[in-house]
């Protein structure tokens, strides 16, 4: 498919992004001749990213792609005997070559949805040698953009529903896949839009921006406009020469605020005028570059002013450096008092956007005041019951009580019949050692199959379907569980069968040697 048809395979992972040991490993299977063998594996975390009580998953998406597109080139191939021992069987690389995922099978959680520990993200199975050439790069890809994701709901659930929040991470970003991550992923989890533009050709991500510092320190303010005139918003009238205009309102408003008329930089004024004249529509103030109180705002106001006398209205601020809250207080303050003072009254709840490293505590101090394998199954026993993994093929459900509120999620063997709504249940909640009954009055199949030997199963959703449901998806959180600090935990329990298969497997280990795996 055409690039210009296809824009998110620009972005696509290949399927050397891999470690080597899983190409020793195949090398090892296909020797002992397992190649074939069928398998499964869980991608999972076991605990809760950033202190919290949950996660979003992300990243379904570019998994299913990468699956459906899985094909080693020769150039891949040829990469690989260079890495491997020279003596192995040629034979072993014409199977790499004629690799396919169509014996492979996917199941993930929805993405969007939330996640919790010891809950599967995404099922694979198929063929013993595929897919364990697939477990590196699908975990690549679900974790980091579950990790963004889930950051992105953390921060849009303390800024509240109505705040516009925009990531601008690319220049600080972990190289540009990671750029592109981030960006498509913050979007995913809640926030509005990017600055990444090639977020926005390759995912269809909103962008967003105006202008930096290095805009305004660039002008020197002996700068002549080659056209500084400026037409109507409406389209009728005399065009108005904008910078004479502003040097005019920038007297008014030094007058209000008791500045000296020399006070606002020049080269800061001359700025916002091209500024302006490039996007009277969409004029937004960067205010710090010099002083906020002395030059930016009065800058500002005066050219806002200005193209309000043409129909125009400037569509916000933005503070990048300091006590920002401060500022945005003083400044809003500052905006009442012109507004009624020239009978503006837009002007008195422009937005006002801040930016420089805003992390969860800021934000929330922010918030309070700005508007703006085999059939067999498979256990890891270690002596830390944190890192053991949970045998066999797993089915997960989420049980609700009659409010729609979230009870627990439960894992159970995927041979069970599912919970039933209004039965009830016995459960074995993760971390403890005692049995509890629940009724759920609703039950909820977590995962969902996407892909059957290699085959779609139903249309993925896009990323704005996908960010639609993530935030669904949080609103059915309780208060207790969005706590920044020391939230509830969520409960995620096991089946008993479940239970019964890890107490055996576990009791078949030697005690001497606690870090052996379980058959």
């Amino acid at each position: 498919m055409a690039a210009e048809q296809d824009p998110e395979g620009r972005a696509a992972a290949r399927p050397l992004l891999t470690d080597l040991y899983q190409a020793t490993m195949a090398l090892g299977y296909w020797r002992a001749g397992r190649a074939q063998e069928a398998a499964e594996f869980e991608l999972f975390f076991r605990r809760c990213p950033f202190g919290g009580s949950f996660a979003l998953a992300a990243g379904l998406r570019d998994c299913v792609r990468f699956v459906r597109d899985f094909r080693l080139t020769d150039a891949d191939v040829q990469f690989l005997a260079s890495v491997l021992p020279p003596d192995t069987d040629p034979a072993f690389f014409q199977h790499l070559r004629a690799l396919d995922c169509s014996g492979v099978t996917v199941r993930a959680l929805p993405e969007g949805s939330l996640a919790f520990p010891s809950v599967p993200l995404l099922q694979v199975s198929g063929p013993l040698l595929v897919v364990q050439l697939l477990e590196t790069p699908l975990l690549c890809l679900v974790s980091y953009a579950s990790l963004v994701a889930t950051n992105a709901a953390r921060l849009r659930l303390i800024a509240g529903p109505e705040k516009r929040l925009l990531e601008l991470g690319l220049r600080r970003a972990q190289g540009p896949d990671g750029g592109l991550t981030a960006s498509t992923y913050s979007y995913l989890g809640g926030f509005d839009g990017s600055s990444n533009v090639l977020a926005g050709q390759l995912r269809g991500v909103p962008v967003a921006g105006t202008l930096a510092h290095s805009f305004i320190t660039s002008f020197s303010g002996t700068e002549v406009p080659p056209d500084p005139m400026l037409a109507p918003a409406a389209g009728q009238g005399p065009r108005v020469d904008l910078a004479a205009c502003v040097e005019a309102w920038l007297e008014r408003v030094c007058g209000h605020l008791g500045l000296g008329l020399q006070e606002p930089h020049r080269a800061e004024r001359a700025a916002f005028v091209a500024h302006a004249l490039a996007f009277p529509r969409a004029f937004q103030g960067l205010l710090d570059t010099y002083s906020v109180r002395r030059s930016g705002l009065p800058n500002f106001l005066a050219v806002a002013l200005a193209l309000e006398e043409l129909g125009y209205q400037a569509v916000g601020v933005r503070l990048d450096s300091g006590d920002l809250l401060q500022q945005a207080q003083e400044t809003r303050g500052v905006f009442r008092t012109v507004a009624a003072q020239f009978r503006v009254p837009w002007l008195e709840s422009i937005p006002i956007a801040v930016s420089n490293n805003i992390d969860e505590q800021e934000l929330a101090r922010l918030s309070q005041k700005l508007v703006s394998v085999g059939g067999q199954p498979r256990m890891k026993l270690t002596e830390d019951p944190e890192k053991q993994t949970l045998p066999g093929s797993k089915a997960a459900f989420r049980l609700l009580g009659s409010d729609g509120a979230l009870l627990l999620d439960v894992l159970q063997l995927a041979e069970e019949p599912p919970p039933q709504a209004g039965q009830e249940l016995r459960v074995w909640p993760r971390g403890t050692q005692e049995s509890c009954t629940v009724r759920p009055v609703h039950v909820e199949p977590l995962l969902r199959l996407w892909v059957q030997q290699g085959q779609l199963c139903e249309p993925l959703p896009s990323l704005a379907e996908s960010r639609a449901f993530a935030q669904q998806s949080l609103s059915r959180l309780s208060p207790a569980h969005r706590w920044l600090e020391q939230p509830a935990l969520y409960q995620v329990a096991l089946s008993e069968k479940l239970r019964a298969l890890v107490d055996r497997l576990s009791a078949e280990v030697p005690s001497e040697n606690p870090l052996l795996g379980a058959a």
